[in-house]
């Protein structure tokens, strides 16, 4: 809901009545998941909370909500200023006999798939097969270690435009299927999902919001996370059993063997927790935690800030424990938290340093180095290798540029 459209709200006083949108509800450990799925917001209330939720839509007066929640809990809730933040959440239908201005929710990708083409995706037979796939690939990996690819499988042209260009679009191609799979069993568990790109610290990513996997069971919100990176390995297991099926050194087995390459390539990234990859959301709804990186981001710099105070003259000084952002969560979400932190300062600045040592010098003398290679001096293949290196490189570098400013603005 936006600013101009606040002043609208009606006044919410004892007496009020409120209609709420369909909201979705799960327990989870000691509190409750409430959401709405066609805008994606979704917050995590006390017990307290959600039975405030239900007696609120099930037509009880704000007064009589507060009397029955005081009846049964023994304590007092202040039900005009909760009703006041499910306005603001987009909760709330109608006040008494008048409408509350909605927001219109974001679109989701591929509207024409419905959860029922997709239900088998998150049949539990379908991990079964992941693995014995990936079992397949090991056995023969294993008896021919050979097939193991390396670096110099993706020269697998003497033409270098040839080479990029065509890693250019395998690599996009299998970085559409990766989140075509978070969209898929995310959809066939009854969430929109929405792809975009995105950036994470240096990388151009390709991105799949699935908010509202966290009202669906474990196992289906599991299997949403780890979808992309368990299409990659069926891929990379698919590739490498073909491979050991073709003679060496035909331009179909270094064909295979490099896009076998691509589809591993992912796989060590999906590590990095620290960028918010899928092994993130994995470990963040293993630990229980509702914002593992806000919080450890926040826990962070208030360690940061810690450390500079000294440094830092006519700095307020306050008690350890009200500065500490973490004292606020449950004792599990703090330890996570706090160790997260470490791994996530620790990760962006190995990253950071990683780009201005390596990559970016790298980009730089390529894209120089292209741009010498244009002219008429070179002939026709120099000048393709050459325009190949700037529209696939330096394409890519305008597209996160791109990318961040516009994602920086929507936040």
């Amino acid at each position: 809901m936006t600013d101009a459209t606040a002043h609208d709200v009606p006044r919410i006083g004892p007496s009020t009545r409120v209609v709420l949108h369909d909201l979705a509800v799960r327990r989870d450990r000691d509190e409750w998941i409430v959401g709405r799925m066609s805008t994606r917001t979704f917050v995590a209330l006390p017990a307290a909370g959600a039975r405030a939720v239900e007696l609120l839509g099930g037509g009880r007066s704000v007064a009589r909500t507060a009397e029955l929640l005081r009846e049964e809990t023994g304590e007092e809730f202040e039900i005009t200023e909760f009703v006041a933040d499910l306005t603001a959440l987009g909760f709330v239908a109608r006040i008494g006999d008048r409408p509350v201005p909605d927001s219109v929710p974001a679109r989701a990708s591929l509207p024409w798939l419905r959860p029922h083409h997709v239900r088998l995706s998150l049949h539990p037979a379908l991990p079964v097969l992941v693995a014995l796939l990936l079992a397949a690939a090991v056995v023969v990996l294993v008896r021919r270690p050979d097939l193991l690819p390396g670096h110099r499988d993706l020269l697998w042209s003497p033409h270098g435009s040839v080479v990029l260009l065509s890693g250019a679009a395998a690599g996009w191609t299998l970085l559409l299927a990766h989140e075509l799979a978070h969209l898929v069993t995310a959809r066939a568990a009854g969430v929109p999902g929405r792809m975009r790109l995105g950036t994470r610290l240096q990388f151009l990513v390709m991105q799949t919001d699935i908010s509202g996997i966290e009202l669906a069971p474990r196992r289906h919100r599991l299997t949403a996370y780890l979808a992309g990176i368990a299409l990659n390995l069926s891929v990379a297991s698919c590739l490498l059993l073909v491979l050991a099926a073709t003679d060496a050194g035909t331009t179909a087995h270094r064909l295979l063997a490099a896009a076998l390459l691509l589809a591993l390539l992912p796989l060590p990234f999906q590590c990095m927790v620290f960028t918010r990859t899928d092994l993130y959301f994995v470990l963040q709804d293993l630990t229980g935690c509702r914002d593992l990186y806000g919080d450890g981001l926040a826990y962070a710099r208030y360690r940061f800030r810690r450390l500079t105070r000294p440094l830092r003259p006519g700095a307020v000084r306050r008690a350890d424990r009200a500065d500490d952002p973490s004292r606020r969560l449950p004792p599990h979400e703090r330890r996570a938290v706090r160790l997260y932190s470490v791994v996530l300062v620790a990760g962006t600045a190995a990253c950071l340093a990683f780009m201005a040592a390596v990559t970016l010098p790298l980009d730089i003398a390529l894209l120089v180095g292209a741009a010498r290679g244009l002219g008429p001096e070179h002939g026709l293949a120099g000048n393709a290798d050459a325009l190949a290196v700037l529209v696939v490189l330096g394409g890519v570098n305008v597209l996160w540029l791109v990318t961040w400013w516009r994602n920086r603005r929507s936040r």
